[in-house]
């Protein structure tokens, strides 16, 4: 929204730069007529008052100085008609009136408002015809036109045209940075909802996909082992807590101002209670730690988030007994795999999961590969640069 402080007039949201003056719209719509409408009608009153011509040619030469600051009014939507009705007000003028006064005001605001407006093919033929009329019809009826004069008016009426120029090109590169701003700014909050629906699904897929697990471990257990299905429900109620606390960290997100991070970022040190949470009776998985450094944090929340999806993948898709979650650090690069004995691809088409495992790698310069596994299943290989910042 345009910001009015009573002495500027401005939109500082648009290009990052708070001063960057623009006038109001009424301004450049009345400002033309009140300065031409003061300097004009007075002189042609005072002209008649002191030529004292007859009736109808003062009444005429009044006539015409008020009507072509009037004219202006229809600038703003019809900027063409405007310049060549007002062009030919003042070759009227120039040919009615009983002495020499000021210049017709008008016309010069005319001509910059058409050709500021896009239309300078009206304002030069206008131009052009009324002032070569004013010469030979000039010449006709008695009028003396010094060379001086001619091109001394010749040479304001060219400035007219490069002032109405100047400010075409300048409104065209205002238009075309907030035109880029608007797109920056799309794009950033596309990628800000993009950020938080990748939070969110890494979150409560796996959430879910724990709860499922533990909730067929306790039904199964319920009769012949009530202490197994009571860690179980423990174990789902851990889960749903930290799913809403996780939960309520991204959302919190698009309350707050600016790119906030995504609070608390998960680190590699938090795989160990990751995979707890997804072992059952039926599935087990094992950690293979080689580093003996960790990489920053926007790595390790990266490798964290990956891990999650694939062991939410194989939970809910791989039907494996053992899965195999690998670290280990290949030059300036953190790979992270994750192998199972599942089912494998088997062509399958990669869904939402995968998609944001590979948006979490690009977004650091990093790949995730999908591939067979020489355990039967499937392997996610991720290479992460490892001093990657987010």
């Amino acid at each position: 929204m345009p910001v009015t402080d009573g002495r500027r007039h401005w939109d500082p949201s648009w290009d990052g730069r708070p001063d960057h003056f623009r006038p109001p719209p009424g301004a450049v719509l009345w400002i033309p007529v009140v300065i031409s409408f003061l300097v004009q009608v007075p002189a042609a009153v005072s002209t008649v008052f002191w030529q004292r011509p007859g009736v109808a040619e003062g009444l005429a030469h009044v006539a015409l100085a008020a009507f072509g600051p009037l004219a202006l009014l229809a600038s703003r939507r019809y900027p063409g008609p405007t310049v060549a009705v007002i062009a030919a007000a003042a070759l009227a003028d120039l040919l009615l009136a009983p002495g020499d006064g000021p210049p017709y005001l008008a016309l010069a605001f005319a001509i910059v408002l058409a050709v500021a407006r896009r239309a300078l093919v009206w304002a030069v033929v206008s131009v052009v015809v009324a002032w070569v009329a004013a010469i030979v019809l000039g010449a006709m009826v008695g009028l003396e036109w010094h060379p001086f004069r001619i091109a001394l008016v010749t040479l304001g009426l060219a400035v007219c045209f490069g002032i109405g120029a100047r400010v075409r090109v300048r409104r065209d590169r205002d238009a075309e940075l907030r035109d880029a701003t608007l797109r920056r700014r799309r794009s950033a909050e596309e990628r800000e909802r993009v950020r938080i629906a990748r939070e969110l699904h890494d979150v409560i897929g796996h959430a879910l996909s724990q709860i499922n697990v533990q909730a067929s471990v306790g039904l199964h257990l319920m009769d012949r082992d009530p202490e197994q299905a009571r860690i179980a429900l423990g174990s789902i109620k851990e889960t749903s807590k930290t799913a809403l606390e996780e939960v309520r960290s991204v959302l919190g997100v698009i309350r707050s101002e600016g790119d906030a991070p995504l609070a608390p970022q998960a680190e590699l040190a938090e795989l160990p209670r990751l995979l707890d949470g997804v072992r059952s009776p039926g599935f087990e998985v094992q950690l293979v730690d080689r580093l003996a450094e960790t990489p920053g944090r926007a790595v390790q929340f990266a490798a964290y988030r990956i891990v999650q999806e694939a062991l939410t993948n194989v939970v809910r898709h791989a039907h494996a007994t053992h899965a195999v979650v690998a670290l280990e650090r290949l030059d300036d690069e953190l790979l992270v795999t994750v192998d199972d004995d599942g089912r494998g691809p088997r062509g399958a088409e990669e869904g939402t999961g995968i998609l944001g495992m590979r948006e979490r790698a690009a977004l650091l310069g990093g790949s995730v590969e999908i591939s067979p596994s020489a355990r039967g299943g499937t392997r996610v290989t991720a290479r992460l640069p490892w001093g990657a910042t987010a």
